[in-house]
């Protein structure tokens, strides 16, 4: 399904969506935790890619210390996000050509942001994000846990599952070895998955040119 589309979806549901799922006291303790201790862990700028309402963006920005940037595909959720939360740095965007510099992120958190994605497009998000990592930098990815690539019916549109080691074997010829991997079962939901990948220090993401579309973004 084109990202246009997985937009419409997400825009379509947004008022419920944000109702149930839109802030961090409706977010599990055990994600809550793994988020801040995530951010606590990296240096320089962060990226919440595929933001939704912004609830994880206001975490990451920790009161205002941490230099973060926010991104989604959906108008409405940036919306919200920026009527709710007081900060700038929400923009319109698509995870396949991501609007910043290469090489000009610590930090990159895509919690959930792939998992619409067929995976035969899969591998060229996940260079965009690469591409955006500085040497050492680390990527917090998280995802439904199970046989890789096979689709089910989400409660949005369609999504896939996928695994750390399948994740992992996409992520390495980028340059990013998975250092971390966890999954669980929640009573009564899909098992969830996460991984953190760190950039090498020679990060091969940064040696080839730049996207032909690029835009600057403060």
């Amino acid at each position: 399904m084109p990202r246009t589309d997985i937009a419409a979806a997400y825009d379509a549901r947004a008022e419920e969506y944000i109702n149930l799922l839109g802030s961090v006291e409706q977010m599990a303790q055990v994600d809550r935790a793994t988020i801040l201790g995530w951010r606590d862990s990296v240096a320089g700028r962060i990226l919440d890619a595929g933001c939704g309402p912004g609830h994880w963006t206001e975490v990451l920005c920790d009161g205002g210390r941490r230099d973060v940037v926010a991104l989604d595909a959906s108008p409405a959720f940036l919306a919200s996000a920026r009527g709710r939360f007081a900060r700038p740095g929400f923009v319109v965007g698509d995870l396949s050509a991501l609007p910043f510099a290469t090489g000009s992120m610590g930090g990159v958190l895509a919690w959930f942001s792939v998992i619409h994605t067929d995976p035969v497009d899969l591998e060229a998000q996940l260079r965009e994000i690469a591409r955006l990592l500085a040497p050492g930098g680390s990527l917090l990815l998280g995802f439904f846990d199970g046989a890789p690539r096979t689709p089910f019916d989400h409660a949005v549109t369609t999504a896939y599952y996928w695994s750390a080691e399948a994740l992992g074997d996409l992520l390495a010829p980028l340059g990013l070895s998975v250092e971390h991997e966890e999954s669980r079962q929640d009573p009564g939901v899909r098992r969830y998955g996460h991984l953190i990948a760190r950039a090498s220090r020679t990060n091969p993401s940064l040696e080839r040119d730049e996207p032909i579309i690029r835009r600057q973004v403060p």
